[in-house]
Parts: structure tokens; sequence; C-alpha cells
């Protein structure tokens, strides 16, 4: 019997695994969208603050980014950018931050945003 569960269990870790590296995959290009005004490589800061360590950070919270008074005060809640919070935002950004400076419209796609998720919480 433990001869018959070892090769179930290495299938489903190996694909497991191959899926996780498509997700990171499709992550990164999706990121390409997020490029112009976001760095991830390093904390350098564009129009929008560095993405670099951006999962389980604070919002409003990278050092020597200006941000709107409007995301300051989100980020007095107490909110914390993990994988459920920044799938909202990442959907409709002003339906959350409504006076955010982010431009961008969102990302409809739901496996879209969960594969870029994924690549940024890789980057943490």
């Amino acid at each position: 019997m433990k001869r018959a569960l070892f090769p179930i269990l290495a299938l489903t870790l190996i694909s497991s695994v191959a899926w996780a590296d498509d997700d990171l995959i499709k992550g990164e290009q999706t990121f390409k969208k997020c490029l112009a005004c976001h760095s991830i490589a390093d904390k350098t800061n564009k129009v929008g603050p560095s993405l670099l360590g951006v999962v389980g950070r604070k919002p409003a919270s990278f050092e020597g980014y200006n941000y709107s008074d409007s995301m300051k005060e989100y980020a007095a809640t107490g909110a914390i950018w993990d994988e459920a919070t920044l799938n909202t935002y990442l959907e409709n950004p002003k339906g959350l931050v409504a006076k955010t400076k982010m431009a961008f419209t969102g990302i409809k796609n739901e496996a879209e945003r969960k594969a870029l998720i994924a690549y940024l919480k890789s980057k943490n």
C-alpha cells in the first residue's frame, strides 16, 4: 500500500509545481502592464511605488513614495496587501480606494489577477 501511494503523491507534487510555474510565467506577462509605473526588481519608485515585497506589506508604507491621502486613510484602517485584498484592488483599484493615484482601471480576469498575485508573492 505504501509503495502505491508514493507515485501518486510524487505525481501530485510534480503537477502542482508545474502549475505554479505556469502561474508565475503568466503573472510575469501580466506584470508587463504594470512596468510603466511600478518596479519589482528593486526598491525604485516610479510613477507608482515599487512592488518589491508588496504581498504582506501595509498599504502606503513603501519608503520614499508620496501616497494619496485616500491611500493613507485606507492604510489607517489596518489593511494589509494580502492575496484577497490585492485581488479586490487589482480588479477595481478605485472601487477599494476611491481617490487612489493609480489610473489603471483594473484586471477583470480572475485567473490573470491570481497569476499576477502569485508573481508578486514570488518577489517578496
